[in-house]
This record gives C-alpha cells, sequence and structure tokens, in this order.
C-alpha cells in the first residue's frame, strides 16, 4: 500500500515558513532561495490537497488547516530529530541501558546510588526515561523498568524489589510542630498527592496513638512530590513521603520529621526486564545491583533510626 508521507524536506520547508509566519526568513534559515521554498510548499499542497498557506498583506500566514498540520508535523519532527541523535549517541561497544523509572523512585532511591553502577559498569551508557504510572502500552521500549508491583508490562520478566514505608515531613520552624512531635496533628494542615489521596488515611490508620484532623483529604493537592516538598519547605504544611524520597533533606535538617511514625505503605517496588532482554549480561547485572542495593537500603532501614521529630 502507498505510504501519504511527504518528503521529510517539505516538512521542514513547511515547519520554517510557519514558525517565521514567512517565506523570506525561512529561505534564510534554510540556506535556500524563496524560489525553491515556495516551490516546496506548492508540492507539499499538490500531495496533500489542501492549501496550507496563504499570501495576505501582512506576508504568509498558515490557513485553519495549514495551523491544524502543523502543530501535528513539528512535533513529529522534533521527536525524529531526537531519535537520529539518539542513535548517533549509540556508543560502538553498544554497552547501553535503556530504563524506564516511577519518577518518585528514580528521583530519591536510584539516581543517589547510580554512580556505584556506573562504577563498576564504566563502558555502560544508561540513558533514565519515565515509565508512565497509569499508562497502558503493549510495548515498552525499556530494558528494564523500575515501578510499583502492579504496573503491566506483558511478557516482562517481574521481580520483587522492595517495600515502601511513609513518614511525614515538615519545615524545621513548622507551626504546629511542637503538637506533631507529640502525635496531635488536629490542627496541621496535610498536604496531599492528587494519586495518593488515600495515604494519610492509610498512615494514621497505622497508629492509634495519632490524632488526625477532621477531614485526611483536605488541603493543597500537587501533582508531584518534587512540588510537594517544595510546600513543605515554604512551610504549606505537612507532606507524606516514602522515607528515602527524604533521606537527604533530613540528614542535613533542612526537613524534619513531623513525628517518629514510620508506617509500610500497601505499595512496594518490582523490577521489569524486557521479554527480549532476559538473556543480556548488562541487563542482568544491572538487576542484581538493583536488588543488592535495595536489600541494603532495607537492612539501614530496619536499624534503629537516630532522625528525631524535634
Amino acid at each position: 500500500m502507498r505510504r501519504h508521507i511527504p518528503s521529510t524536506r517539505a516538512l521542514l520547508i513547511f515547519d520554517a515558513v510557519a514558525r517565521h509566519h514567512g517565506v523570506g526568513k525561512a529561505a534564510e534559515e534554510l540556506c535556500l532561495t524563496h524560489s525553491a521554498v515556495s516551490q516546496q510548499l506548492r508540492q507539499l499542497e499538490a500531495q496533500i490537497g489542501v492549501r496550507l498557506v496563504q499570501r495576505t498583506a501582512r506576508g504568509t500566514e498558515l490557513t485553519e488547516a495549514g495551523q491544524r498540520y502543523h502543530g501535528q508535523i513539528s512535533g513529529d519532527l522534533l521527536r525524529l530529530q531526537n531519535h537520529t541523535l539518539e542513535a548517533m549517541a549509540q556508543r560502538t561497544d553498544g554497552l547501553r541501558l535503556l530504563v524506564g523509572a516511577v519518577p518518585v523512585l528514580a528521583d530519591g532511591w536510584l539516581m543517589p546510588r547510580l554512580p556505584e553502577f556506573i562504577g563498576r559498569n564504566p563502558g555502560c551508557s544508561l540513558h533514565l526515561q519515565v515509565f508512565p504510572t497509569h499508562l497502558y502500552m503493549e510495548d515498552l521500549p525499556f530494558d528494564v523498568g523500575v515501578q510499583y508491583d502492579d504496573a503491566v508490562w506483558p511478557g516482562a520478566n517481574a521481580l520483587p524489589l522492595m517495600g515502601e514505608a511513609c513518614v511525614a515531613v515538615c519545615a524545621p520552624a513548622a507551626k504546629g510542630r511542637s503538637a506533631m512531635s507529640r502525635g496531635d496533628f488536629r490542627q496541621a494542615q496535610l498536604l496531599q498527592l492528587r494519586t495518593r489521596m488515600g495515604a494519610w488515611e492509610e498512615w494514621f490508620g497505622q497508629a492509634a496513638h495519632l490524632r488526625a484532623p477532621e477531614s485526611l483529604v483536605a488541603g493543597h493537592r500537587f501533582d508531584l512530590f518534587s512540588s510537594l516538598i517544595a510546600a513543605v519547605r515554604a512551610d504549606l504544611g505537612v507532606g507524606l513521603v516514602p522515607d528515602y524520597f527524604v533521606e537527604r533533606e533530613l540528614r542535613s535538617g533542612e526537613l524534619v520529621l513531623a513525628c517518629p511514625h514510620r508506617a509500610p505503605s500497601s505499595r512496594g517496588y518490582s523490577v521489569f526486564v524486557a521479554p527480549s532482554r532476559t538473556g543480556d549480561a548488562l541487563v542482568g547485572a544491572f538487576v542484581a545491583w538493583l536488588r543488592e542495593s535495595a536489600a541494603q537500603a532495607s537492612t539501614v532501614q530496619a536499624a534503629p533510626r537516630k532522625l528525631e521529630a524535634a
């Protein structure tokens, strides 16, 4: 079947005309003549069968169809460029590892530990991308995924990695810190993560001695843990986060535990290996290192904690 795909040259010229709102500046950017650009535009319109540009008193403007088409192909051109640059960046020895991870674990747990793995495997080029949490994809592009236990990756080999425990953190000079350190959260402003609206209920439910606010779902709401922590720093309230996500802030004193209660979460993490990479030596080394690091972290967490609430 014939593919209705214009030449890359024609699309790049159309993109330049759309961005510069004119043929002249587009021709200058692309080092082409005015007539060459105009000819490519006419050929593109003839192939598509739709008028994409129109001449007005103010110069060249996109038609409604042209605006819609440009909005669609501009992202495709950028992705094509990125794919090409990624291919150009391939190491000749082929030691490349594409890892997809849930952002909170990537930022708070994986990234601080990655230098150790790179030190063990100096020839490895590691690419870390977001493993979408609530998106089903039949064929994920990763070699290895680090996600919640219930993530769906058809055909992948899933191995348990580690559990999760959550702590309540606040700014050192937070309003009501003294009361919270005694377990009294009745006047506390609870910060909420949109994807974990039941987290506070679960946390309070594991400590009968804590006194909770009237509502466990009210308060400022955020999409990302990083935004929630920024709000904690600004003393907008108290945040509930995985303990690994605030290890550095607690050690430095930038944040403090609102109270000593540390509660296991119903969530856990697994490492997923792509069906096509099961026997790969580098993938195997990375998975083994991940599980070793998780076991070491669990041992440290099981030891008596010296981070005090007040």
